[in-house]
């Protein structure tokens, strides 16, 4: 009895481990980066809740002597044989020229997920480029990853970049229901995010978007100024 006893358990100790060892192959990873976005027909032009992907539209956000400009420019840039927005971030730091990205977006129209593929970066000083740290592009081993979901929900934990050794940005979704102070307004049921990289684990920082604007803290900066430019939204 002793014998038959053993070898049941041994008999079921080896199924669970076979069991577990399947289930860890199935496990999902923690961090999403698959997007089904072959899926998606993809478009340059839209919005979701929380991102506004159209011609002209600009958020300003300051904060001590840095200024932030984000502008959807009257651009398209094709990226890795997908037609893609351009987004500009300007950067300012004491009042001189820090920084500019141009980023490229797409948005699916289907879901309303926005899609990030890639931006090119250049770093200023005393009015001249010194250098482009950060650039990626989507192919070529990188794949494009999640801006912004059509449809966020809490716990959501997402790439926002996947380019290996380069940009591995990701986002986690904190909350829908916070309230947002800034010199523009007060915003409710903002979007709270916890970004953070794959690339150094110990470098985070915490952005909130309102319905219906898009970003308006990014953490020490808040919004100052949000709407419409005339004379980008109509390519001048």
């Amino acid at each position: 009895m002793k014998k038959q006893a053993l070898q049941c358990a041994f008999a079921v100790t080896a199924i669970l481990t076979v069991s577990l060892a399947a289930g860890q192959g199935k496990a999902k990873p923690e961090w999403q980066e698959e997007f089904g976005i072959s899926g998606c027909t993809l478009q340059t032009t839209g919005r979701n809740e929380y991102f506004i992907l159209e011609p002209g539209h600009q958020l300003v956000l300051q904060g001590g002597d840095v200024k932030l400009q984000k502008t959807v420019l009257n651009e398209t840039q094709m990226v890795d044989g997908v037609l893609t927005r351009v987004v500009e971030e300007r950067e300012w730091k004491d009042g001189q020229l820090y920084e500019v990205a141009r980023n490229y977006f797409a948005i699916c129209e289907q879901t309303k997920d926005v899609f990030y593929f890639g931006e090119d970066v250049a770093f200023y000083e005393n009015g001249k480029v010194t250098k482009t740290d950060g650039s990626w592009l989507a192919g070529k081993g990188n794949r494009a990853g999640l801006m912004m979901p059509g449809s966020p929900k809490t716990k959501m934990k997402f790439y926002q970049e996947i380019a290996p050794g380069v940009a591995m940005d990701r986002a986690e979704i904190l909350s829908l229901s916070d309230t947002c102070k800034t010199p523009a307004g007060t915003f409710q049921r903002c979007m709270r995010v916890k970004e953070s990289s794959a690339l150094d684990l110990g470098l985070s920082e915490y952005k909130f978007h309102a319905p219906g604007i898009g970003l308006v803290r990014d953490d020490k900066l808040r919004l100052v100024k949000h709407g419409f430019i005339d004379a980008v939204a109509k390519g001048k």
